[in-house]
């Protein structure tokens, strides 16, 4: 386990005023996590999010381990997704949500629990609907080091640019999947991704309907366990495609 404190990302005066706000809220919040196949690490994961979480939510794409019941065991509620993807895991959270915000976390503990107020102090104080974790502010050890990972930070670059000049904002990451939003916004934003695809969605359609999107630094780690379930060559085309699709239609 990292100690914040070596982490050369960890500012102790921004997360302490976030978590002294963060504490007199009165909305509350849903921490989601979606899980397959996640048991070996997904305790630490929930563990770390309990203080920061009025819910904490597992949406579960059927895992043949243990994945369920470590989560029940920790005191989260555990729902199953239809069988069809992340973004499908995600919609299925939205709508179980019973927080007023919902946040959503990975279980690799490539998202550090800690940076939640981070992401909801803005939605707590009106000045946004949604706010994302970026990689670009806060450092990536996912996107440097082999020709996949820069394969993806080129991808998400040219996605994340076309986003802005379509909409006139100046957003550096479109991708990361730790984002924070207001749970009627999403409900309404009517997502329909079934895959990884589903988050870029979120950013477009998000602008689209006029809602306010911020950013805030946030440091994505190497995953601590497993390996990850996103193959870029089965997945690019629908990157693409959904990109030109809701850029156009919404």
């Amino acid at each position: 386990m990292l100690h914040l404190k070596e982490d050369p990302w960890y500012k102790p005066s921004e997360l302490e005023a976030a978590w002294e706000e963060y504490k007199q809220r009165k909305l509350k919040v849903t921490v989601v996590i979606p899980t397959r196949n996640e048991g070996e690490g997904v305790g630490d994961v929930i563990t770390h999010c309990k203080p920061y979480a009025d819910e904490l939510l597992v949406v579960d794409g059927h895992s043949t381990d243990n994945t369920r019941e470590v989560a029940e065991s920790l005191g989260a509620r555990v729902i199953l997704d239809n069988g069809k993807g992340k973004g499908d895991g995600l919609r299925v959270a939205i709508n179980a949500a019973q927080g007023d915000i919902v946040v959503f976390i990975d279980a690799d503990y490539s998202h550090r629990p800690a940076d939640i107020p981070l992401l909801v102090v803005p939605i707590l104080r009106d000045e946004a609907d949604h706010v994302v974790g970026s990689r670009p502010k806060g450092g990536s050890d996912e996107l440097h080091g082999d020709i996949n990972k820069f394969m993806r930070m080129i991808g998400s670059d040219i996605i994340t640019l076309g986003i802005n000049y379509r909409f006139n904002v100046r957003l550096s990451d479109s991708q990361n999947g730790f984002r924070a939003m207001k749970t009627e916004m999403a409900r309404n934003l009517g997502l329909k991704e079934d895959i990884t695809t589903i988050e870029q969605e979120m950013t477009i359609k998000t602008l689209h309907k006029g809602f306010r999107m911020a950013e805030v630094p946030s440091h994505e780690y190497e995953r601590r366990f497993g390996e990850s379930k996103i193959k870029l060559s089965r997945v690019s085309f629908r990157y693409v495609y959904s990109w030109l699709k809701y850029l156009i239609t919404g």
